[in-house]
This record gives C-alpha cells, structure tokens and sequence, in this order.
C-alpha cells in the first residue's frame, strides 16, 4: 500500500513537471512567432523575369512557376481566399507598372516590423494566458486583403500593408484610387503592429457567424485587443469618421445588424452614404469598449471577448445587450 502510494504521488509529480514545462515552451515558442517573407523573394524574381518577355501567356508561365508553384501553404491558402491566379497577377503587373515600382521597397522592409511583435505578443499573452501559435505570413497579392487569416496563419496582404504616400498610384482607375490613396497616405505600415495584432487574435476566435452584428462584434474584437495590446488605435479613415459621427451611425447600424447584408459597414469601399469604408469595424469595437469598461476584472472580460461565441447569433446579441452601448 505504500509502495503504491509512493509510485502514485511520483507520477502526479512527474506528469506535474511535464505540463509545467510543456507549458512553458509552448509559451516561447509563441513570443518567438513563427515569421516567413520568403513567399515576397519569390514574387519579385518572378516579377522580374515576367516584365522581360512580351507574351502574356508566358508571362503567366512564368508567375505560375516562379511565384505560385514553390510558394508556401501560406501563399496558397491566401490565393485560395482571395481567389488569386497567375492571370490577376499579371493584369495587375501589367496595368500598373509605376505602383509596382514603388511599392517593392516598401515591401522589403515587411520584417523590420517583427522586432516590435515579440513585446506587443507577451502582452498580448498576460492579458490572455490562453493564446495559442500561429505563423505570420507575408505575401503579395492584387489589392483584395492588407491582411486576413487562416486556421493558425496570419496571411499580410504586404502590397497594401506596407503603402505610405509615396507609392504612386496614378495608373489606377478613379474608383480604386478614391479607397487606396487615402489609404496609402495614411502611412498603414506606421501601425503595422497594429494590423499584425489584430490579425492574430483572430487566429484565436471561433468560426465566423453570418449576420452583421456577428462580423463586426468578431473584427472589432480584434480591433479592441489590438488597442490594448498596442496603445494604439487602427490608422483606418473609419476610426476618425466613427468617432466624429457616433450618435448617427449607432442608430443606423442597429436598424440592419440582425440582417445578413453588410452593406455600407464592412468589407465594402468608400462609395456610399458615410463616404467611408469598413464602419462596422468602428461599431464592433466601440461594443467592446463599453463592455471591457463594465467589467470589474479586466482579464476575464478579454477572455469573454476572445472567446465569444461568434457563429451564435443569440450569444452575441446577449453580449451586445450586456454591453449596453445601445442604450
């Protein structure tokens, strides 16, 4: 009987110091993220032999080789998200040559932003111990996503991510420029940090709901932490807009947030009533401003924003009413 006491308590004490350590790596293993470029190498070598030839069926080749084959699972599961192809690639390539130009510089310096994630992902981890891994992936595509994820992959849209004013984008078409040259001279790569935050917290939300109300709760999630973490705000037109213009808005976007159209509040451009995209982003965090500043315990209110159940229209309408930034 003591012998199996003894062999008991050793292995209690054992599997203890296995989940301990176990722990403790997995825990650096995440401050140390797993960080790949080599998908922006790839684009402009094949950049570079594509803009030599004149035929566009070879040029096309010459991406799908060069680009798209080799390419990562990050870069094909963003191509597959954003339905990209060889024949995008080179339509954009071709169509505007300036904007490419000067846009590869800006693309190099992708990495020199990763020596400020290593602080902003071991705060993010003290305000939610639970944070799992995920890889951040910089990639090129034709202006559909400055960022968006994948199961565990943060995937940078880095030829909108890493803009400033000084990329030229004057062989655009009107409608384009009205949405990306604000966007652009807004410095989006200044906040950087920002976006990569924002990007990986979504890496830890559940699967996404359907209604407005449930998007924007899950992006302005990812907003609201990325504020935390951070101390700064997303450099987006519609946080300034928002902000200015709350009492007009909040009233509009209660009338259609059960509804399944996003309209003029998310993944849309600038032509619309407010002038400005993407407000549900604005709505959603607000949400979660006004919830996190109710709650006694800080901690657990992250928590219970992370882990909203977003796919639940009925849980995330609970939380809304619980937030009371309706009433």
């Amino acid at each position: 009987m003591i012998l199996r006491k003894i062999l008991v308590t050793s292995s209690a004490l054992l599997l203890s110091y296995f989940c301990v350590t176990s722990t403790s790596i997995a825990r650096d293993v995440v401050i140390d993220p797993v960080v790949s470029s080599a998908d922006l190498d790839r684009f402009w070598k094949a950049y570079d032999a594509a803009v030599k030839l004149e035929d566009p069926v070879q040029q096309e080749a010459v991406i799908q080789k060069l680009y798209i084959d080799p390419g990562t699972n990050a870069l094909h599961a963003f191509m597959q998200g954003r339905g990209y192809n060889a024949h995008l690639y080179m339509e954009a390539i071709r169509a505007y040559p300036r904007f490419w130009a000067t846009i590869r510089p800006r693309t190099l310096l992708a990495g020199s932003t990763i020596a400020t994630l290593k602080p902003q992902l071991l705060k993010l981890r003290t305000l939610y111990p639970e944070m799992r891994q995920a890889s951040i992936n910089f990639e090129i595509g034709t202006f559909k996503s400055g960022g968006t994820t994948q199961d565990d992959m943060v995937l940078i849209g880095t030829e909108l991510a890493m803009g400033d004013s000084s990329v030229d984008v004057s062989e655009m078409p009107e409608r384009m420029r009205a949405w990306i040259k604000p966007y652009f001279d807004s410095n989006p790569s200044d906040t950087m940090d920002v976006l990569l935050i924002h990007e990986f917290v979504h890496t830890q939300q559940s699967v996404r709901g359907k209604t407005l109300l449930q998007r924007a709760m899950q992006e302005g999630v990812a907003d609201f932490v990325a504020e935390l973490v951070t101390g700064r705000k997303s450099g987006s037109k519609y946080v300034e807009y928002g902000m200015k213009h709350d009492a007009t808005i909040k009233p509009a976007f209660r009338e259609v947030m059960n509804g399944e159209s996003y309209g003029p509040w998310l993944y849309s451009g600038v032509d619309n009533e407010y002038g400005t995209a993407d407000l549900g982003y604005y709505i959603g965090s607000e949400i979660c401003r006004a919830y996190y500043n109710r709650s006694p315990n800080k901690q657990a209110a992250i928590k219970q924003l992370i882990e909203l159940e977003f796919a639940n229209a009925e849980s995330v309408k609970d939380f809304v009413r619980s937030s009371r930034y309706f009433d």
